[in-house]
């Protein structure tokens, strides 16, 4: 039986699952570049090249290995551009009899999958994504009776199953995070690591000048390309966090400074996602630094947990939830994303900064987009599919699974608290705190209101008026609506006044 093995561009791993068991001298490996899988939306160049590169370099290593392997160029004469029809065309041209693959990781491809099943009329054998530590059924058990799905008691249930910082029941240290620790904001007297650089190789040059000529017109720019794009480059990658960033990751993970977008961010979320490192033995090196007295409990833990912790969770968070989930708009807003999230041009420093970042970089860390594009949305009432396809085009590490539910849920509170236990809401005092963002800002983050006063600040408190049937029986917003019950109506007014003045300048800004 003339079999072919489908590897999809983020199923870059020796041990996914397709390859167990293959014929390499009989067996067909196919990997497909297809336009439309970039296009629709159009994501960053860097991230186009990042899975492009990395797709050429991963089908060398397979023919290294000695694996069969046809592979499709985006550039090819014949490549018409989508993917499901250059499936087609291949299992026409090689009379495949049996075509296997591992489950894709976005609902939208397994749709397409099972469109396939139909058109195809061979036998499509299916294998579970085993690159996870919690497996979709394990966490639908774990979900089963839940009004609510909170990650910290997801997150524990995962200490206790992979033994990750345990002493025998009990958390390492006597607490499960230590986030109380992870908030520090003064780095004067503190060296902060150099980025690691990964040079582009030939296949990579020839990548970026292939996306700059196909996508042209896309977000971002590839002049900064700074992505290792195989394996050995990932784990350079992480030994590099381990040894020069872990240290003082958690102390800082939350800071946000002018110019420096990664801090003591690992940057190998990118490499996770498209399977090019595996979750457990990322924890496994980080665990083996804190035994060894290289990096503190506080680090550690907060590493893993955004691995075993939210990773897992919002992959289970999806999969259960699909594709209704994507549909909910708990506060209804409705307003459309502004010009300046593709463009970067604002006098708010602090967006201005995280958006000039995203579009050299491709990349902002999680307070960064939480705390500052994230809240600035949820604060203005911008619609939560525009929103998610923004975040899902800008990074990186952007895949639906991961981007959905953390923008739906936890930046937006679009699902109306199934994920999150209140919204992320946040005057200026917050981004003051956290960042030197407003140091640099024509607007002052102490004002509520008038001329100069920061928008983050009146649309904070315009946001709790507008949604105050909506929220004020959370129990974690029972203190701040305390605080607005004692404003007196003609500052409420003002406040109005203002946030209304500033929306409405939104919608006069020209369209991406």
């Amino acid at each position: 039986m003339k079999k072919v093995i489908l590897i999809f561009g983020d199923q870059l791993s020796l041990d996914i699952t397709s390859l167990q068991g293959i014929d390499q001298k009989n067996d067909l490996v196919l990997m497909i570049e297809a336009a439309d899988e970039f296009s629709l939306p159009r994501h960053h160049k860097q991230k186009i090249a990042l899975i492009v590169s990395a797709m050429r370099h991963f089908a060398d290593l397979l023919r290294q290995k000695g694996f069969n392997v046809e592979y499709l160029h985006l550039n090819d004469q014949n490549n018409s551009g989508i993917f499901s029809e250059e499936l087609y065309k291949a299992v026409k041209l090689h009379q495949v009899e049996q075509l296997i693959l591992t489950e894709p990781s976005e609902f939208r491809m397994w749709e397409m999958t099972q469109k396939w099943k139909a058109d195809l009329k061979i036998p499509i054998e299916i294998r579970e994504d085993e690159r996870y530590i919690c497996s979709k059924t394990d966490f639908a058990t774990w979900a089963a009776g839940r009004k609510t799905l909170r990650m910290e008691h997801f997150y524990h249930q995962m200490r206790h199953l992979t033994g990750y910082l345990m002493e025998d029941d009990k958390p390492e240290g006597g607490s499960w995070n230590y986030d109380a620790q992870n908030r520090k904001t003064a780095l004067s007297d503190i060296a902060r690591p150099e980025q690691l650089s990964f040079n582009p190789d030939q296949i990579t040059t020839n990548v970026i000048t292939l996306v700059e000529k196909f996508f042209k017109n896309h977000f971002g720019t590839l002049e900064h390309f700074n992505w290792a794009v195989d394996r050995n480059g990932a784990l350079l990658a992480l030994e590099h966090f381990i040894m020069k960033r872990l240290p003082l990751f958690g102390d800082y993970q939350d800071l946000m400074r002018s110019g420096d977008e990664t801090l003591f961010h690992s940057l190998i979320s990118p490499y996770l996602n498209l399977g090019l490192l595996q979750p457990d033995e990322v924890c496994e090196v980080a665990l083996q630094a804190y035994e060894a007295g290289l990096a503190p409990l506080n680090c550690v833990e907060g590493f893993i947990r955004q691995i075993i912790g939210w990773r897992e969770y919002v992959r289970g968070v999806y999969w259960l939830k699909m594709p209704a989930y994507k549909d909910s708009n708990f506060l209804d807003a409705q307003r459309a994303l502004p010009n300046f999230f593709w463009t970067g041009k604002t006098e708010l420093n602090c967006l201005a900064e995280v958006i000039s970042g995203t579009a050299k970089n491709a990349y902002a860390h999680h307070i960064q987009r939480l705390m500052i594009t994230g809240n600035f949305a949820l604060l203005a009432g911008i619609k939560p599919a525009e929103v998610e396809e923004w975040y899902l085009i800008v990074y990186a590490d952007a895949f639906e699974w991961v981007e959905l539910p953390n923008t739906h849920g936890m930046v937006l509170y679009a699902d109306g608290g199934l994920l999150a236990s209140k919204p992320y809401a946040a005057s200026a005092a917050y981004i003051n705190r956290m960042s030197d963002y407003c140091k640099s800002c024509q607007y002052k983050p102490r004002e509520k209101t008038g001329p100069g006063a920061c928008p983050f600040n009146y649309l904070y408190w315009d946001f709790l008026l507008g949604n105050e049937h909506k929220l004020k029986a959370n129990p974690r917003m029972g203190l701040v609506y305390k605080m607005l019950k004692r404003m007196t109506e003609k500052e409420q007014a003002r406040i109005r006044r203002d946030a209304e003045t500033f929306l409405e300048s939104l919608s006069k800004s020209k369209q991406y």
